[in-house]
């Protein structure tokens, strides 16, 4: 029984965002995803407030010492783990994807995500063209270096661990071999080599 426009409206309440504790423009990101028990009609403002104490159920003790470590503020580690959240199928590859990213945001190397660029255009129910890596917005990480401006969804569990503890590896590159997993590469060279190999096995 939940007004959907009026829940998105309450998300944005910046009175109630700085009341919860968090910077940022909106909550998405916060918004736990999780199966919860809740009331009738319930209010809005209750329901989000249950849904950010569970995201903030994840936070432990460590998290701001990864903060520092990564000079990065928790609305930025949220961002990426919600690029870790479109990307990844398998929780075992969460942390290898982050890592990549991470690789990436240390040498000023565009992230490159489709996900991001998905986002900006609101949505697709088709593949990405070339065409699309234009769109002009700063959810654009083909188009503008670093991190976009805020989450494009709202991470679980696995993908905020991700974020904060990322892989130790030197990848910069993966791509999706089509039945949920990805190779990854450490140089351009051999990860174009992957893309041609997955090109072949699909043909086959």
């Amino acid at each position: 029984g939940l007004d959907s426009l009026l829940f998105v409206k309450t998300a944005s309440d910046t009175d109630l965002i700085h009341r919860l504790g968090l910077d940022s423009k909106n909550l998405e990101g916060y918004l736990f995803p999780d199966t919860y028990r809740l009331f009738w009609k319930m209010e809005p403002e209750k329901i989000i407030e249950l849904m950010v104490d569970e995201f903030k159920k994840i936070i432990d003790v460590s998290f701001p010492l990864q903060m520092r470590n990564f000079n990065f503020s928790l609305s930025q580690l949220v961002t990426l783990a919600s690029l870790v959240e479109s990307e990844a199928r398998m929780d075992k590859e969460r942390p290898l994807i982050s890592a990549v990213y991470h690789n990436r945001l240390k040498i000023g190397m565009p992230l490159q995500c489709d996900p991001t660029v998905i986002y900006a255009l609101g949505g697709l129910s088709r593949p990405l063209n070339h065409k699309d890596l234009e769109v002009d917005s700063p959810y654009n990480t083909y188009k503008h270096p670093g991190l976009p401006p805020g989450p494009i969804n709202n991470p679980g569990k696995a993908s905020v661990l991700a974020a904060f503890f990322p892989a130790d590896v030197n990848y910069l590159y993966f791509v999706a071999k089509g039945d949920g997993s990805h190779i990854f590469s450490v140089d351009l060279e051999e990860h174009n080599r992957a893309i041609a190999k997955i090109k072949r096995e699909n043909k086959s």
